[in-house]
């Protein structure tokens, strides 16, 4: 029996450019500066355990060429009670320049696409305008 075939498309994903050490310094500080004053203070005033998943920091790490906005979040559930792990909830991908496309981790645990080519001051500024973009 012969096997059936199929030409099959397959498209790559943009790769951010390339960023140097100071650039990427001031985009880290820019950001985490933003998460101390911004974020933490609106969205995780105290922390309050629950029987389920809950947050108990806000944080942001950069990772090839994007900044990823996490959470930790600590398991209230009987059989892993106190386990934490990092979830993602938003990210800045750097296009070259100030041009900034912003994403969004999607409950299938893809990223979305919300906007694209704004400075980083506009991003962080939608960041807190948009309520996909926030942490649960």
């Amino acid at each position: 029996m012969a096997r059936a075939r199929a030409w099959v498309l397959v498209v790559k994903k943009p790769r951010p450019p390339a960023v140097d050490a100071a650039e990427k310094a001031a985009i880290i500080a820019t950001c985490d500066a933003f998460i101390r004053d911004v974020l933490k203070p609106r969205f995780l005033p105290v922390i309050t355990p629950t029987k389920f998943n809950y947050t108990i920091d806000i944080h942001g790490s950069w990772h090839g060429g994007r900044y990823r906005f996490l959470q930790r979040m600590r398991s209230g559930w009987p059989e892993n009670l106190g386990e934490e792990f990092d979830h993602p909830f938003a990210r800045l991908d750097r296009m070259g320049g100030d041009s900034f496309d912003i994403q969004w981790f999607r409950h299938t645990e893809t990223w979305w696409k919300l906007r694209s080519g704004v400075t980083l001051a506009r991003a962080l500024e939608f960041l807190i305008e948009e309520p996909l973009l926030h942490p649960v």
